[in-house]
């Protein structure tokens, strides 16, 4: 008989966004669900993003001595699937499926008396949100508005809610604060609607597209031209941005112990797959030991950000970049929902067949390089690149005088960033080089 694998999307994956646009019921609706050398590091390649601008990077500065890099885990599907024959039988395991599978190296007569000492999961509690109830072992499509549109026209904000079985931390993903990040609101989705209430330890709930009216124009702003992500925890009594970010930050993110808040880059750059964390904080740091292939890079984050603001309340919480703005990223999608089911592995509220792999590098130290002269960008590097101190990373051509000026690495290091070919001025941050920590000698 086959372990629990990672259930099919397929489904799923074929709803429109629309769908999520839908008059949101307050009543209770099924959402149908379709270590190894820990001091290795081999990052992966994926085009990414940042929400964050390149001087709050520049500007945030470690404290003391940089924690080890995560522990990463690689979800096993497919043809790595074995059975519980295999899996129990004596000489059958190599040492990694021992140490992935502990359980495995208890004999039989024993295992009985272990499971019975192991304590039972407490039943979960309904969860009271935006004046509803989501019973235990139940979803929901819920509504959140934000009390700024004209009374007569105004189309709440779909909040999708799974409450589960068992007593666990909550959980909160949120999209599109910025309207233009498109992968962010596919990475809820799937996310959500991939999860089983009865096999769920704790609640997940998801903010596929917060920012509405920016969403809908195709634009990264609100209608005022503000960034929402610079306006968090928000006021009741301020400017569009204000009251907005008050009314999200107190009716859903409070109920959250963990926040994962996902976006896509600016100013047509792309990055590696990547956290952004404030590695000063020892429970943030912590928190990102549980996001499979996800390299991490220190960033204190600035006044007015979501999960600054978060943090600030006692809610642990990290940025996810996913990609390119104005685009949908399969690739992309992907490793974000990976990534956010291994968190879940980790944090122990869902229980699926994981092997731990070699853990993804912490950049502390990143450095973004400008451009000094106006012209076209032409890369001669890729993303995810290992460069070295003096190299060519690319150049830029005067389209008039057929000048050409190479932009060269400041240090050695890894391109974790970087501009699309495109138009530039004097000054424009070109390439982003991340340089790994150095783990202490324990």
């Amino acid at each position: 008989m086959l372990l629990p694998r990672h259930r099919a999307m397929t489904l799923f994956r074929s709803l429109p966004l629309t769908l999520l646009l839908g008059s949101a019921a307050p009543a209770l609706a099924n959402l149908d669900s379709a270590q190894e050398e820990p001091d290795r590091v081999t990052p992966i390649i994926n085009e990414l993003e940042t929400d964050e601008s390149v001087e709050e990077v520049e500007q945030s500065t470690l404290r003391g001595e940089p924690v080890a890099p995560p522990e990463i885990g690689t979800l096993t599907t497919g043809p790595a699937e074995r059975t519980a024959a295999e899996l129990t039988t004596p000489g059958s395991q190599s040492p990694a499926d021992l140490a992935a599978n502990p359980v495995a190296q208890i004999p039989d007569e024993s295992l009985a008396i272990v499971m019975e000492a192991l304590p039972s999961p407490q039943p979960a509690a309904p969860l009271s949100l935006l004046g509803s109830e989501v019973l235990p072992g139940s979803s929901a499509r819920l509504a959140w508005s934000p009390g700024i549109q004209i009374p007569g026209l105004s189309q709440p904000t779909p909040v999708l809610a799974v409450n589960g079985i068992h007593a666990g931390p909550t959980l909160c993903l949120t999209g599109a604060i910025h309207g233009d990040e498109l992968n962010g609101i596919e990475i809820v989705r799937r996310t959500i609607y991939d999860l089983d209430p009865e096999e769920l330890s704790g609640r997940v709930i998801g903010v596929p597209i917060v920012n509405l009216p920016g969403f809908q124009q195709g634009s990264r702003y609100l209608p005022d031209r503000r960034d929402l992500n610079r306006h968090f925890p928000g006021s009741p009594d301020g400017s569009l941005a204000d009251r907005i970010a008050h009314s999200l930050f107190e009716n859903v993110i409070r109920q959250c112990d963990m926040l994962v808040d996902i976006h896509t880059g600016s100013l047509k750059r792309t990055n590696l797959p990547q956290l952004r964390a404030d590695m000063n904080n020892p429970d943030v740091a912590t928190f990102t030991q549980g996001f499979d292939r996800m390299a991490v890079v220190h960033s204190s984050g600035s006044s007015g950000m979501l999960r600054s603001a978060a943090v600030a309340a006692g809610i642990v919480a990290v940025t996810l970049e996913a990609g390119e703005s104005h685009r949908i990223q399969e690739h992309q999608i992907e490793a974000g929902v990976n990534s956010l089911t291994s968190l879940m592995e980790k944090q122990g509220m869902t229980s699926r067949m994981f092997v731990w792999g070699e853990p993804e590098p912490v950049y502390y130290d990143s450095d973004w390089i400008r451009a000094q002269h106006g012209g076209i960008l032409f890369s001669e590097v890729d993303l995810g690149a290992h460069v070295s101190e003096g190299e060519v990373l690319g150049y830029v051509a005067d389209p008039i005088t057929n000048a050409q000026y190479p932009i060269r690495a400041h240090s050695n290091g890894r391109v974790i960033g970087m501009a699309v070919d495109q138009v530039v001025m004097a000054g424009f941050a070109a390439y982003h080089i991340g340089t790994e920590a150095e783990i202490p000698a324990e």
